[in-house]
This record gives structure tokens, sequence and C-alpha cells, in this order.
């Protein structure tokens, strides 16, 4: 079988960013599948443009990766970024339709416009078109001020509607979009939920894994993923100077992001000494980071809307066994409870931040159990492996039944 993946924001193992589907990819290559990804050279979560390069195959040829045209602006302006979105639908629309053979186009959103691409592909090729929403775009852009212009949100909605209602089979990875999927029409709904993959991540000794960072013999809080809007990081480093008077503990800042810059700035401005920030690291190198803190924090604005999300980051946190600090309510406060593996905190609420900081750094043991807790949760239930077979007897189904 031959599954036709558009993805604008796709990342592979050895690069920064969200790598779902690269895993997924290869847990479908190793079914004896073949998987074509269509994806954008300008990195999604730095916005830096790399040369567009010739095909890279992985797994003996059964993952093929195109990377398309996408006009080079992604983290200037709202403007820019439209623009950025609107050249990848185009190319990744002609550049797919050179592709042959093909059973089963898969569209993922954000961004919703290149989902628009794989439905007309998959319609002018005859095959099953199966859309995968990873948040609730354009709500979560609304909520956060990011689209505001009134137009634009009627053809968003629009657009939303018009997916959701055509494709033959939803994804999402997260129960808490359910509901709202099925209120704007979509049918044959599935959930395919984030988690991680056990293999890449092992549970390491963290005076080890520290030795080999560089990282001194502090109690180091540790925020991994993108510094953007949405991850409310601001609260963060008002949780760090409420701290400043115990210096063992420091906050490491690792990733990038647009918001980046002006962090960098205000924890300047604050005088920050217990704060450091970190450049990216690939999906292949995140383990050893993660194993070198002793607790690691997974934070979004306090957004309604987000009580519905899945964060890549918690998973990721719970596969090395760290300790978590959420300031996320809603489903994933749900799991975190569930599986015993950290600390819940009033999203925007520094001091709550701040006081569950000290929490886990005055109770250490209990704090590793909980790191514990949160492997052996995730060994269970959210497992990249069972997660992908899932999703591989779904498309399965799909191109049998046409």
């Amino acid at each position: 079988m031959h599954i036709l993946l558009i993805h604008q924001a796709f990342a592979s193992l050895d690069e920064p960013g969200g790598t779902r589907h690269h895993e997924l990819a290869r847990y479908l290559a190793d079914l004896g599948h073949r998987v074509s990804i269509i994806a954008s050279p300008v990195s999604y979560l730095t916005g830096v443009d790399q040369p567009i390069s010739p095909l890279v195959e992985d797994k003996d040829g059964l993952i093929r990766i195109f990377r398309t045209y996408t006009y080079p602006a992604l983290h200037k302006s709202f403007f820019h970024r439209l623009i950025t979105f609107f050249s990848f639908m185009f190319s990744s629309f002609f550049k797919a339709l050179a592709v042959r053979d093909v059973d089963l186009v898969w569209g993922t959103t954000p961004p919703i416009f290149q989902s628009v691409a794989a439905w007309l592909v998959a319609r002018l090729k005859g095959v099953p078109f199966m859309l995968e929403v990873r948040d609730l775009w354009p709500e979560f852009a609304i909520a956060v001020g990011v689209l505001k212009n009134p137009l634009l949100i009627k053809l968003s909605f629009w657009l939303e509607k018009f997916l959701y209602r055509h494709a033959d089979s939803i994804v999402v990875n997260s129960p808490g979009f359910v509901a709202h999927v099925l209120d704007k029409g979509g049918k044959n709904i599935e959930i395919v939920p984030n988690g991680a993959d056990t293999n890449q991540f092992k549970v390491l000794k963290k005076e080890a894994a520290r030795k080999a960072m560089g990282w001194p013999e502090k109690y180091i809080v540790l925020y991994a993923g993108a510094h953007g809007m949405s991850n409310d990081l601001e609260v963060l480093l008002e949780a760090a100077q409420e701290l400043l008077a115990i210096p063992d503990i420091v906050f490491y800042f690792l990733g990038d992001g647009k918001e980046k810059p002006k962090l960098i700035e205000k924890a300047n401005s604050m005088k920050l000494v217990n704060v450091k920030f970190l450049p990216p690291v690939s999906k292949n190198e995140i383990n050893q980071s993660l194993s070198a803190a002793d607790a690691c924090v997974a934070i979004l604005k306090p957004v309604e809307m987000y009580k519905t999300t899945y964060p890549n980051k918690v998973f990721d946190y719970m596969a090395a066994g760290k300790p978590i600090l959420l300031a996320i309510d809603g489903v994933i406060r749900g799991v975190v409870e569930s599986a015993g593996c950290g600390v819940f905190c009033q999203p925007g609420d520094s001091q709550k931040l701040a006081e569950a900081v000290r929490f886990l750094y005055n109770n250490q043991k209990k704090a590793e159990q909980m790191g514990l807790n949160g492997r052996d949760y995730l060994e269970k239930n959210f497992n990249r492996k069972h997660i992908a077979n899932k999703l591989a007897e779904l498309i399965e189904m799909l191109v049998r039944n046409g």
C-alpha cells in the first residue's frame, strides 16, 4: 500500500520539532507500506530556510521525503506566514500530482491550507482522503489573538467545515477534539493519540546525562519545545524570578520559536541569573537533554480551547521518566493525574508554578517516583508502536473500502 502525506511542518528524526509523522511512517514501513511525504524546507520551529534538497529515502526506500518550495518568511509576521502557507499549498499540490500509484492521501492540519491540497489530490487520483486534526485551527488562532481579520476568520471557518465534511475519515490526536469536530460536521472520527516511542526514549542516569551535556550540579527545571505565543513562557520567567532566592534551582529553556528573542530580552531585563536559553536539538538527541533535567515543564496560555489538547512534550517527558510541572488544564491533566507523574498548577499563575517547583525540589524522592510512574503509564497506554498499529489498521480499512 502506498500512502501520500502532505505536511508542511514535517520534521525528520534528525531535525528539531515534532516528529510524530516520521515515527509513524517508520512503523508503517516496518509493516511493509510505502510512505511518500511532501514537506517544506522551512523549519516550522526555527523558521530557517534550508536549500531544497534532493529526494531523501528512509527504511530501504519505503519512505520518501520530498521538500517543495515554500516562501521563506514563516516568522516575520502573520501576513508573511499566510503567504508561506499558501505557497506550500500550491507547490505541494503540483508535487503530489506527480507521485504515482497512491492508495490513500493523508492531509493534516494545521496549517489548514495544506489539507485543501491533500483533499483535491485525493479526489483527482480517486483514492480515500484521511484528514488528521492536530489542533483546532482556526479556533486556537482566534483565541490567542493571532487571527483577527473578520474575512479571514469567516473563510477559515468555512474551510474547516468543508474539510471535516468531505474527509473519508478524520483522525484526531486528542479525545478533547471529538466533540468539536462532530459539531462542525465531521464523521468517521478515530482517535490516534500523541505518544512516544519507548525504544527511542530510555530512562538514563541523570548524572551521566548531565556530565555528557556539561550541565551543572543544580536542580534543573527544563522546558523543551516551541517558544511561541501559545506557550506562555513569560509566566515561566516570572516563576523563575519568584525562586531567585534558591540559587540551587535553575531554569533551562530548550528550543526555538518566534518569541524566543523577546523572552531572552525579558530575562535579561529581569536579571534572571537562574535562567539559561539553549538551542533546539533533534529528536534523536532530546532523550539525553531530558534525562539531564530534574523536572520538566509543559505550559500553555490559560485559554479554554487548550483544555482539549494532548501536547507532544508531555508524552516525551513521560517516556524519559521525568516528573512533570503541568500548567495546562483539561484532558492532558487527566492523563498526568491518572499516571501520578506530575504536579498540576493553574495556567497563567506564576506563583502557583513556583510553588509546584518548590514542592518537587523539596520532595525529590517523590518526584523521581512520579517520573517512573509516567514511564510505566506511557508504556501501557501511549506507546507509539501500538498507536501506529491502530493507524495502520485504519488506513488498510479505508483503502479496502475504497
